[in-house]
């Protein structure tokens, strides 16, 4: 019965796109592709999660991975300003994580100073998730968390090697302002205004 379905499926297909040209086939396997991608967008589900859970532990060792990777210098998280467990915990802070099909596939996190503005930490995507909008969609739910929590600014730092970050970063609505901290590994800095200022 299904190989019949599938012949039945195989031959309507063939007969409508035996009426398509070219590049009208070309276009529509581009959309068939973005609706897949859009599709899969819609499956990814962003959560809190305790930095100790595994697959918070997980997606910040993969993070770390890829700085070392990425980095001309490579990455030693010792020489890096720390964001302890404790730090992500509210009510001083929050990991969110985002899963596809049950799967961590990246992270974010926030660390507040009080009224100082909060830190945006341990932005991460997997590579198997980077396309899908999921790095936006982290940004945006650790901004709205942070509003929601009275922070009014926050500040993130990032390596030069990050380009992709960098550009989110700015399309996001972020400023590039003179340096706020001494990490090591930090070669732009940003702050982003959240609400109504004093």
């Amino acid at each position: 019965e299904v190989r019949r379905l599938d012949r039945r499926s195989d031959a309507l297909a063939a007969s409508f796109l035996e009426h398509l040209g070219e590049k009208q086939r070309d276009r529509l396997v581009d959309a068939m592709a973005d609706v897949e991608r859009l599709l899969t967008a819609g499956l990814v589900r962003v959560d809190a999660e305790d930095p100790a859970h595994p697959d918070a532990r997980h997606c910040v060792a993969a993070y770390v991975a890829e700085l070392d990777d990425r980095f001309q210098d490579g990455f030693d998280a010792g020489r890096s300003l720390p964001a302890d467990d404790d730090e992500l915990r509210p009510p001083s802070g929050v990991l969110l994580l985002a899963r596809l099909r049950g799967e961590p596939v990246g992270c974010v996190a926030l660390k507040r100073h009080g009224r100082r503005p909060a830190e945006v930490k341990r932005m991460w995507v997997d590579g198997s998730a980077r396309g899908l909008g999921v790095g936006r969609r982290l940004l945006a739910e650790v901004e709205a968390y942070a509003a929601e929590h009275g922070v009014r600014a926050l500040h993130l730092e990032t390596n030069r090697s990050l380009v992709e970050a960098i550009a989110l970063y700015r399309s996001a609505g972020y400023a590039e302002v003179p340096a706020f901290n001494d990490e090591a590994y930090a070669h732009h800095w940003f702050e982003k205004h959240l609400g109504p200022q004093d």
